[in-house]
Protein backbone atom coordinates (compact mmCIF):
# COMPACT_ATOMS: atom_id res chain seq x y z
CA UNK A 1 0.00 0.00 0.00
CA UNK A 2 3.06 2.44 0.66
CA UNK A 3 3.64 2.94 -2.53
CA UNK A 4 0.19 3.95 -3.64
CA UNK A 5 -0.21 7.83 -4.91
CA UNK A 6 -2.66 9.71 -2.80
CA UNK A 7 -4.97 9.09 -5.79
CA UNK A 8 -4.46 5.16 -5.65
CA UNK A 9 -5.31 5.07 -1.85
CA UNK A 10 -8.28 7.46 -2.96
CA UNK A 11 -9.96 4.97 -4.91
CA UNK A 12 -9.34 1.89 -2.93
CA UNK A 13 -10.66 3.20 0.37
CA UNK A 14 -13.54 4.24 -1.50
CA UNK A 15 -14.37 0.76 -3.43
CA UNK A 16 -13.57 -0.72 0.13
CA UNK A 17 -10.89 -2.53 -1.17
CA UNK A 18 -8.91 -0.99 2.15
CA UNK A 19 -10.45 0.34 5.48
CA UNK A 20 -8.72 3.70 6.54
CA UNK A 21 -7.77 1.61 9.68
CA UNK A 22 -5.91 -1.24 7.60
CA UNK A 23 -4.18 2.03 6.24
CA UNK A 24 -2.77 3.44 9.10
CA UNK A 25 -2.02 0.41 10.81
CA UNK A 26 0.18 -0.15 7.75
CA UNK A 27 2.13 2.68 7.88
CA UNK A 28 2.37 2.86 11.45
CA UNK A 29 4.56 0.02 11.50
CA UNK A 30 6.48 1.36 8.53
CA UNK A 31 7.44 4.36 10.65
CA UNK A 32 7.80 2.29 13.90
CA UNK A 33 10.94 0.63 11.58
CA UNK A 34 12.56 3.14 10.02
CA UNK A 35 15.88 4.85 11.34
CA UNK A 36 15.43 8.24 9.01
CA UNK A 37 14.62 10.07 12.37
CA UNK A 38 12.05 11.70 10.13
CA UNK A 39 9.00 11.60 12.85
CA UNK A 40 9.41 13.50 15.95
CA UNK A 41 6.20 12.03 17.59
CA UNK A 42 3.45 9.58 17.15
CA UNK A 43 0.72 7.95 18.88
CA UNK A 44 -0.78 4.81 17.63
CA UNK A 45 -4.24 5.46 19.78
CA UNK A 46 -4.57 9.13 18.65
CA UNK A 47 -4.08 7.89 15.13
CA UNK A 48 -6.21 4.76 14.86
CA UNK A 49 -8.92 6.87 16.83
CA UNK A 50 -8.99 9.11 13.45
CA UNK A 51 -9.14 6.12 11.22
CA UNK A 52 -12.15 4.88 13.09
CA UNK A 53 -14.19 7.94 12.42
CA UNK A 54 -12.78 8.12 8.32
CA UNK A 55 -13.82 4.57 8.44
CA UNK A 56 -17.73 5.40 9.62
CA UNK A 57 -17.60 8.28 7.30
CA UNK A 58 -16.49 5.77 4.22
CA UNK A 59 -19.28 3.45 5.53
CA UNK A 60 -21.97 6.22 5.28
CA UNK A 61 -21.25 7.96 2.21
CA UNK A 62 -20.20 11.34 3.69
CA UNK A 63 -17.00 10.72 2.45
CA UNK A 64 -14.31 13.46 0.88
CA UNK A 65 -12.22 12.36 -1.74
CA UNK A 66 -9.44 12.45 1.14
CA UNK A 67 -11.16 10.77 3.70
CA UNK A 68 -8.92 7.84 5.51
CA UNK A 69 -5.77 8.81 3.18
CA UNK A 70 -2.87 9.62 6.02
CA UNK A 71 -0.63 12.54 6.60
CA UNK A 72 1.40 13.43 8.38
CA UNK A 73 2.53 17.49 9.69
CA UNK A 74 5.88 19.32 9.62
CA UNK A 75 5.97 19.84 13.51
CA UNK A 76 5.87 23.47 12.93
CA UNK A 77 1.74 23.81 12.39
CA UNK A 78 0.27 23.15 16.31
CA UNK A 79 -1.57 20.14 16.89
CA UNK A 80 -3.65 18.64 19.83
CA UNK A 81 -2.47 15.89 21.27
CA UNK A 82 0.27 15.45 19.47
CA UNK A 83 3.73 17.70 20.54
CA UNK A 84 4.32 20.94 18.85
CA UNK A 85 8.34 21.41 18.90
CA UNK A 86 9.22 23.33 15.78
CA UNK A 87 12.39 21.36 16.45
CA UNK A 88 13.37 23.22 19.30
CA UNK A 89 14.18 22.55 23.01
CA UNK A 90 11.98 25.65 23.90
CA UNK A 91 8.98 24.02 22.70
CA UNK A 92 10.24 19.90 23.46
CA UNK A 93 7.35 19.23 25.31
CA UNK A 94 4.68 21.58 24.44
CA UNK A 95 1.60 20.53 23.36
CA UNK A 96 -1.11 23.10 21.67
CA UNK A 97 -4.80 23.67 22.61
CA UNK A 98 -5.96 24.03 19.39
CA UNK A 99 -5.13 23.10 15.97
CA UNK A 100 -3.38 24.88 13.28
CA UNK A 101 -6.14 25.88 10.72
CA UNK A 102 -4.19 23.70 7.77
CA UNK A 103 -4.52 20.04 10.16
CA UNK A 104 -8.00 21.34 10.88
CA UNK A 105 -9.15 21.51 7.11
CA UNK A 106 -7.30 18.08 6.60
CA UNK A 107 -9.31 16.51 9.83
CA UNK A 108 -12.67 18.45 8.34
CA UNK A 109 -11.48 16.34 4.68
CA UNK A 110 -11.38 13.38 6.81
CA UNK A 111 -7.50 12.47 6.45
CA UNK A 112 -5.72 10.06 8.95
CA UNK A 113 -2.44 12.18 10.75
CA UNK A 114 0.17 9.96 11.47
CA UNK A 115 2.56 12.11 13.88
CA UNK A 116 4.69 15.25 13.46
CA UNK A 117 7.84 15.40 11.18
CA UNK A 118 11.25 16.80 12.28
CA UNK A 119 12.75 20.40 10.68
CA UNK A 120 15.28 22.72 11.52
CA UNK A 121 14.78 24.41 14.40
CA UNK A 122 11.81 26.99 13.71
CA UNK A 123 12.19 26.13 10.36
CA UNK A 124 15.45 27.99 10.44
CA UNK A 125 18.15 25.91 8.00
CA UNK A 126 18.30 24.52 4.53
CA UNK A 127 19.43 21.02 5.78
CA UNK A 128 17.44 19.66 8.75
CA UNK A 129 20.48 19.66 10.67
CA UNK A 130 19.54 22.86 12.88
CA UNK A 131 16.76 20.26 14.61
CA UNK A 132 17.36 20.07 18.36
CA UNK A 133 16.66 16.29 18.15
CA UNK A 134 19.20 15.39 15.26
CA UNK A 135 19.20 15.26 11.98
CA UNK A 136 17.22 13.72 9.22
CA UNK A 137 18.48 11.26 6.92
CA UNK A 138 17.70 11.01 3.37
CA UNK A 139 16.22 7.92 2.70
CA UNK A 140 18.12 7.95 -1.18
CA UNK A 141 21.82 7.97 0.61
CA UNK A 142 21.91 8.20 4.79
CA UNK A 143 25.00 10.04 4.39
CA UNK A 144 23.17 13.06 3.06
CA UNK A 145 21.11 15.55 3.95
CA UNK A 146 17.33 15.50 3.00
CA UNK A 147 17.15 19.14 3.01
CA UNK A 148 15.68 21.34 5.22
CA UNK A 149 13.73 23.41 6.45
CA UNK A 150 11.48 20.27 5.61
CA UNK A 151 13.26 17.64 5.28
CA UNK A 152 11.40 15.17 7.84
CA UNK A 153 8.24 15.89 5.66
CA UNK A 154 10.44 15.33 2.07
CA UNK A 155 12.01 12.01 3.91
CA UNK A 156 9.10 10.88 5.25
CA UNK A 157 7.34 10.96 1.63
CA UNK A 158 10.36 9.88 -0.39
CA UNK A 159 10.58 6.68 2.45
CA UNK A 160 7.10 5.87 1.47
CA UNK A 161 6.20 6.47 5.19
CA UNK A 162 3.49 8.89 4.40
CA UNK A 163 1.36 9.38 1.60
CA UNK A 164 1.31 13.24 1.79
CA UNK A 165 2.93 15.62 4.14
CA UNK A 166 2.67 19.41 4.57
CA UNK A 167 5.54 21.52 4.73
CA UNK A 168 6.74 25.16 5.11
CA UNK A 169 8.75 27.18 2.63
CA UNK A 170 9.81 30.75 3.78
CA UNK A 171 13.20 31.09 1.40
CA UNK A 172 12.72 27.97 -0.35
CA UNK A 173 11.77 25.09 2.30
CA UNK A 174 9.69 23.13 0.75
CA UNK A 175 10.86 23.08 -2.54
CA UNK A 176 15.07 22.28 -1.75
CA UNK A 177 14.24 19.45 0.47
CA UNK A 178 11.38 18.55 -2.36
CA UNK A 179 14.28 18.23 -5.02
CA UNK A 180 16.86 16.66 -2.59
CA UNK A 181 14.53 13.77 -1.78
CA UNK A 182 13.31 13.14 -5.03
CA UNK A 183 9.42 14.32 -4.50
CA UNK A 184 7.02 16.83 -5.70
CA UNK A 185 6.35 19.68 -3.77
CA UNK A 186 4.52 22.84 -4.19
CA UNK A 187 4.86 26.59 -2.19
CA UNK A 188 1.47 28.46 -3.13
CA UNK A 189 1.23 32.33 -3.55
CA UNK A 190 1.93 33.78 -0.34
CA UNK A 191 -1.63 34.26 1.24
CA UNK A 192 -3.20 31.52 0.08
CA UNK A 193 -2.90 28.87 2.78
CA UNK A 194 -3.50 30.22 6.29
CA UNK A 195 -0.64 30.79 8.66
CA UNK A 196 -2.97 30.59 12.03
CA UNK A 197 -1.18 27.42 14.28
CA UNK A 198 2.03 28.07 12.11
CA UNK A 199 4.85 28.73 14.00
CA UNK A 200 6.17 31.98 12.82
CA UNK A 201 9.68 32.55 11.59
CA UNK A 202 9.37 35.45 8.82
CA UNK A 203 5.31 36.25 8.76
CA UNK A 204 5.92 38.00 4.95
CA UNK A 205 7.67 35.27 3.73
CA UNK A 206 5.82 32.01 5.28
CA UNK A 207 3.49 29.92 3.51
CA UNK A 208 2.40 26.40 4.07
CA UNK A 209 2.42 23.95 1.43
CA UNK A 210 1.36 20.20 0.25
CA UNK A 211 4.40 17.41 -0.71
CA UNK A 212 3.79 14.27 -2.03
CA UNK A 213 4.85 11.83 -4.72
CA UNK A 214 2.76 13.55 -7.73
CA UNK A 215 1.68 16.84 -8.72
CA UNK A 216 -1.92 15.56 -8.85
CA UNK A 217 -1.28 14.56 -5.32
CA UNK A 218 -0.30 18.07 -4.57
CA UNK A 219 -3.51 19.63 -6.39
CA UNK A 220 -5.71 16.89 -4.10
CA UNK A 221 -4.00 18.32 -0.92
CA UNK A 222 -3.63 22.00 -1.92
CA UNK A 223 -7.90 21.97 -2.62
CA UNK A 224 -7.83 21.15 1.16
CA UNK A 225 -5.66 23.19 2.84
CA UNK A 226 -5.97 26.42 0.65
CA UNK A 227 -8.72 29.22 1.46
CA UNK A 228 -9.45 32.46 3.05
CA UNK A 229 -9.32 32.37 7.13
CA UNK A 230 -10.20 35.10 9.36
CA UNK A 231 -7.86 33.83 12.18
CA UNK A 232 -4.83 34.93 10.00
CA UNK A 233 -4.29 38.58 8.77
CA UNK A 234 -1.90 37.63 6.05
CA UNK A 235 -4.53 35.01 4.49
CA UNK A 236 -6.00 36.42 0.96
CA UNK A 237 -9.22 37.35 0.97
CA UNK A 238 -11.96 36.11 -1.48
CA UNK A 239 -11.94 39.86 -2.91
CA UNK A 240 -8.05 39.07 -3.47
CA UNK A 241 -7.77 35.78 -4.55
CA UNK A 242 -8.51 33.87 -1.25
CA UNK A 243 -11.47 31.68 -2.83
CA UNK A 244 -11.68 27.82 -2.72
CA UNK A 245 -10.97 26.67 -5.82
CA UNK A 246 -10.14 23.02 -7.57
CA UNK A 247 -6.45 23.08 -8.04
CA UNK A 248 -7.15 19.81 -10.13
CA UNK A 249 -9.08 21.66 -13.27
CA UNK A 250 -6.11 22.37 -15.67
CA UNK A 251 -4.68 18.80 -15.58
CA UNK A 252 -4.59 16.90 -18.35
CA UNK A 253 -4.87 20.17 -20.51
CA UNK A 254 -2.09 20.25 -23.24
CA UNK A 255 0.95 22.18 -23.02
CA UNK A 256 0.88 23.05 -26.93
CA UNK A 257 1.79 26.85 -26.84
CA UNK A 258 3.21 27.21 -23.29
CA UNK A 259 6.08 29.72 -23.20
CA UNK A 260 8.52 28.55 -20.53
CA UNK A 261 10.82 31.79 -19.30
CA UNK A 262 14.58 29.86 -18.55
CA UNK A 263 16.83 32.58 -16.43
CA UNK A 264 20.51 32.91 -17.63
CA UNK A 265 21.08 33.88 -13.92
CA UNK A 266 19.82 30.30 -13.22
CA UNK A 267 22.62 28.69 -15.44
CA UNK A 268 25.33 30.30 -14.68
CA UNK A 269 28.45 30.40 -11.93
CA UNK A 270 27.83 27.47 -9.23
CA UNK A 271 25.56 25.37 -10.76
CA UNK A 272 27.12 21.69 -10.86
CA UNK A 273 27.20 20.38 -14.38
CA UNK A 274 25.57 17.66 -13.44
CA UNK A 275 22.39 19.34 -11.90
CA UNK A 276 22.65 20.96 -15.04
CA UNK A 277 22.40 18.43 -17.57
CA UNK A 278 19.36 17.06 -15.88
CA UNK A 279 17.28 19.98 -15.55
CA UNK A 280 18.41 20.53 -19.78
CA UNK A 281 16.95 17.31 -20.21
CA UNK A 282 13.74 18.24 -18.89
CA UNK A 283 13.38 21.35 -20.23
CA UNK A 284 14.11 19.26 -23.69
CA UNK A 285 11.23 17.21 -22.53
CA UNK A 286 8.57 19.89 -22.30
CA UNK A 287 9.84 21.34 -25.79
CA UNK A 288 9.23 17.65 -27.15
CA UNK A 289 5.56 18.02 -25.47
CA UNK A 290 4.80 21.11 -27.26
CA UNK A 291 6.08 23.91 -25.02
CA UNK A 292 8.61 27.22 -26.31
CA UNK A 293 11.48 27.92 -24.42
CA UNK A 294 12.60 31.57 -24.31
CA UNK A 295 15.54 32.89 -22.53
CA UNK A 296 14.69 35.81 -20.19
CA UNK A 297 16.33 37.62 -17.42
CA UNK A 298 15.58 37.85 -13.95
CA UNK A 299 19.44 40.30 -12.77
CA UNK A 300 18.60 40.92 -9.43
CA UNK A 301 18.34 37.35 -8.46
CA UNK A 302 22.20 37.61 -7.14
CA UNK A 303 20.65 40.47 -4.51
CA UNK A 304 17.85 37.45 -3.31
CA UNK A 305 20.48 36.83 -0.95
CA UNK A 306 21.47 39.31 1.40
CA UNK A 307 17.84 41.17 0.84
CA UNK A 308 16.26 37.55 2.19
CA UNK A 309 19.41 37.52 5.26
CA UNK A 310 18.08 40.90 5.99
CA UNK A 311 14.11 40.69 5.93
CA UNK A 312 13.81 37.13 7.05
CA UNK A 313 15.92 37.35 10.15
CA UNK A 314 14.73 40.69 11.39
CA UNK A 315 11.18 39.26 11.50
CA UNK A 316 12.40 36.42 13.48
CA UNK A 317 13.94 38.03 15.84
CA UNK A 318 10.81 40.23 16.25
CA UNK A 319 8.14 36.74 16.43
CA UNK A 320 10.58 34.70 18.55
CA UNK A 321 10.95 37.46 21.43
CA UNK A 322 8.00 35.55 22.50
CA UNK A 323 9.95 32.64 23.49
CA UNK A 324 10.68 33.86 27.25
CA UNK A 325 10.51 31.23 29.63
CA UNK A 326 7.49 33.17 31.30
CA UNK A 327 4.47 31.58 29.87
CA UNK A 328 4.95 28.47 27.98
CA UNK A 329 7.84 26.41 26.65
CA UNK A 330 11.76 25.41 28.19
CA UNK A 331 12.49 27.64 31.39
CA UNK A 332 15.78 27.44 32.89
CA UNK A 333 16.82 26.70 35.80
CA UNK A 334 19.24 28.66 38.69
CA UNK A 335 18.50 32.35 37.30
CA UNK A 336 18.94 35.29 39.92
CA UNK A 337 15.90 37.72 38.77
CA UNK A 338 13.96 38.03 35.51
CA UNK A 339 16.85 39.41 33.22
CA UNK A 340 19.13 36.90 34.09
CA UNK A 341 16.00 34.11 33.18
CA UNK A 342 15.92 35.71 30.29
CA UNK A 343 18.37 35.34 29.18
CA UNK A 344 19.44 31.94 30.81
CA UNK A 345 16.35 30.52 29.05
CA UNK A 346 17.29 32.10 25.41
CA UNK A 347 20.66 30.67 25.39
CA UNK A 348 20.12 27.30 26.64
CA UNK A 349 16.26 26.78 24.41
CA UNK A 350 17.42 28.53 21.21
CA UNK A 351 20.10 26.43 19.12
CA UNK A 352 22.81 27.97 17.25
CA UNK A 353 21.15 29.15 13.76
CA UNK A 354 18.17 30.27 16.02
CA UNK A 355 20.31 32.48 18.06
CA UNK A 356 22.67 33.83 15.10
CA UNK A 357 19.49 34.75 12.84
CA UNK A 358 18.08 36.59 15.79
CA UNK A 359 21.41 38.39 16.56
CA UNK A 360 21.37 39.59 12.90
CA UNK A 361 17.74 40.47 13.03
CA UNK A 362 17.84 42.11 16.11
CA UNK A 363 21.16 44.36 14.84
CA UNK A 364 19.44 45.57 11.53
CA UNK A 365 16.50 46.30 13.21
CA UNK A 366 18.38 48.72 15.24
CA UNK A 367 18.49 52.81 15.25
CA UNK A 368 20.67 53.63 13.21
CA UNK A 369 21.46 50.61 11.02
CA UNK A 370 17.46 49.92 9.96
CA UNK A 371 17.59 52.36 6.96
CA UNK A 372 20.89 51.14 6.06
CA UNK A 373 19.94 47.47 6.11
CA UNK A 374 16.35 46.50 6.75
CA UNK A 375 14.70 49.32 4.93
CA UNK A 376 17.42 48.98 1.62
CA UNK A 377 16.11 45.14 2.02
CA UNK A 378 12.76 46.08 1.27
CA UNK A 379 13.50 47.94 -1.22
CA UNK A 380 15.26 45.20 -3.29
CA UNK A 381 12.33 42.95 -2.94
CA UNK A 382 10.73 45.11 -4.52
CA UNK A 383 12.95 45.28 -7.74
CA UNK A 384 13.06 41.48 -7.28
CA UNK A 385 9.51 41.20 -7.77
CA UNK A 386 9.26 43.99 -10.68
CA UNK A 387 12.02 41.60 -12.59
CA UNK A 388 9.28 38.69 -12.25
CA UNK A 389 6.61 40.53 -13.12
CA UNK A 390 8.03 42.33 -16.12
CA UNK A 391 8.50 38.54 -18.09
CA UNK A 392 5.40 37.08 -16.56
CA UNK A 393 2.58 39.78 -16.20
CA UNK A 394 4.19 43.40 -18.07
CA UNK A 395 3.29 44.45 -21.37
CA UNK A 396 6.46 43.20 -22.74
CA UNK A 397 5.87 39.61 -21.47
CA UNK A 398 7.21 37.00 -22.95
CA UNK A 399 6.64 33.69 -20.88
CA UNK A 400 3.93 31.79 -18.37
CA UNK A 401 5.88 30.28 -16.21
CA UNK A 402 9.23 29.90 -15.67
CA UNK A 403 12.13 26.95 -14.86
CA UNK A 404 15.35 26.31 -13.36
CA UNK A 405 17.33 24.36 -10.72
CA UNK A 406 16.10 24.62 -7.65
CA UNK A 407 19.50 23.70 -5.82
CA UNK A 408 22.89 24.57 -7.10
CA UNK A 409 24.19 20.92 -6.07
CA UNK A 410 22.22 17.59 -5.25
CA UNK A 411 21.93 17.30 -1.68
CA UNK A 412 25.54 17.48 0.39
CA UNK A 413 26.71 15.20 3.11
CA UNK A 414 25.58 15.11 7.08
CA UNK A 415 27.87 17.93 8.84
CA UNK A 416 29.37 19.00 5.34
CA UNK A 417 28.00 22.79 6.04
CA UNK A 418 27.32 22.63 9.27
CA UNK A 419 30.62 25.14 9.90
CA UNK A 420 30.10 27.26 7.24
CA UNK A 421 26.24 28.51 7.74
CA UNK A 422 27.33 31.29 4.53
CA UNK A 423 27.89 28.21 2.63
CA UNK A 424 24.53 26.87 3.47
CA UNK A 425 22.64 30.28 2.43
CA UNK A 426 24.09 30.05 -0.78
CA UNK A 427 22.34 26.64 -1.37
CA UNK A 428 18.88 29.05 -1.71
CA UNK A 429 20.30 31.42 -4.42
CA UNK A 430 17.47 29.99 -7.04
CA UNK A 431 14.58 29.66 -4.39
CA UNK A 432 15.04 32.96 -2.54
CA UNK A 433 13.83 35.27 -4.92
CA UNK A 434 10.58 33.16 -5.66
CA UNK A 435 9.42 33.76 -1.86
CA UNK A 436 10.43 37.38 -1.80
CA UNK A 437 8.27 38.00 -4.63
CA UNK A 438 5.24 36.28 -3.16
CA UNK A 439 5.05 34.13 -6.30
CA UNK A 440 4.10 30.26 -6.36
CA UNK A 441 7.32 27.74 -6.94
CA UNK A 442 6.91 24.11 -7.06
CA UNK A 443 10.07 21.36 -7.44
CA UNK A 444 9.55 17.99 -9.17
CA UNK A 445 12.37 15.27 -9.66
CA UNK A 446 13.85 15.27 -13.09
CA UNK A 447 17.01 12.63 -12.51
CA UNK A 448 19.87 12.07 -10.61
CA UNK A 449 23.33 13.59 -10.78
CA UNK A 450 26.30 12.89 -8.29
CA UNK A 451 26.41 10.40 -6.02
CA UNK A 452 22.95 9.28 -7.35
CA UNK A 453 20.78 11.69 -5.43
CA UNK A 454 18.25 13.30 -7.07
CA UNK A 455 17.44 16.63 -8.90
CA UNK A 456 14.62 19.11 -8.90
CA UNK A 457 13.19 21.20 -11.55
CA UNK A 458 11.96 24.43 -10.18
CA UNK A 459 8.72 25.88 -11.89
CA UNK A 460 7.76 29.23 -11.02
CA UNK A 461 4.52 30.87 -11.97
CA UNK A 462 2.27 33.97 -11.93
CA UNK A 463 0.16 34.92 -8.57
CA UNK A 464 -2.50 32.40 -8.05
CA UNK A 465 -1.51 30.48 -10.91
CA UNK A 466 -1.22 27.13 -9.14
CA UNK A 467 -3.44 25.56 -11.13
CA UNK A 468 -1.42 25.78 -14.05
CA UNK A 469 1.69 25.27 -12.26
CA UNK A 470 0.53 21.81 -11.20
CA UNK A 471 -0.48 21.16 -14.73
CA UNK A 472 2.56 21.39 -16.43
CA UNK A 473 4.31 19.47 -13.62
CA UNK A 474 1.85 17.07 -14.39
CA UNK A 475 2.23 16.59 -17.92
CA UNK A 476 6.26 16.15 -17.34
CA UNK A 477 4.90 13.22 -15.18
CA UNK A 478 2.62 12.01 -17.66
CA UNK A 479 5.15 11.54 -20.00
CA UNK A 480 8.37 10.50 -17.46
CA UNK A 481 8.66 7.91 -14.63
CA UNK A 482 11.38 10.06 -12.47
CA UNK A 483 8.25 10.60 -9.94
CA UNK A 484 7.81 6.82 -9.67
CA UNK A 485 11.34 6.14 -8.47
CA UNK A 486 11.83 4.87 -4.90
CA UNK A 487 14.91 4.65 -2.58
CA UNK A 488 16.80 1.06 -2.42
CA UNK A 489 14.58 -1.10 -0.23
CA UNK A 490 11.39 0.96 0.11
Amino acid sequence: MHTKTIKELSVLLHSKAITATELAQHFLDRIEKSDLNAFLHVDRALTLAQAAEADARLAAGTATPLTGVPIAHKDIFVTQGWRSTAGSKMLANYVSPFDATVVEKFQQAGMVTLGKLNCDEFAMGSANENSAFGPVKNPWDKTAVPGGSSGGSAAAVAARLAPGATGTDTGGSIRQPAAFCGITGIKPTYGRVSRFGMIAFASSLDQGGPMAQTAEDCALLLNAMAGFDERDSTSLPPELGGVDEDYTRELGQPLTGLRIGVPKEYFGEGLSPDVESAVRAALAKYVELGATLVDISLPNTKLSIPAYYMIAPAEASSNLSRFDGVRYGFRAEGYKDLQDMYRKTRDQGFGNEVKRRIMVGTYVLCHGYYDAYYLKAQKIRRLIAQDFEKVLNGPDAVCDVIMGPVAPTVAWDLGDKSDDPVAAYLADIFTLSTSLAGLPGMSIPVGFGAKERPVGLQIIGKHFGEAKLLNVAHAYQQATDWHTRAPAGI
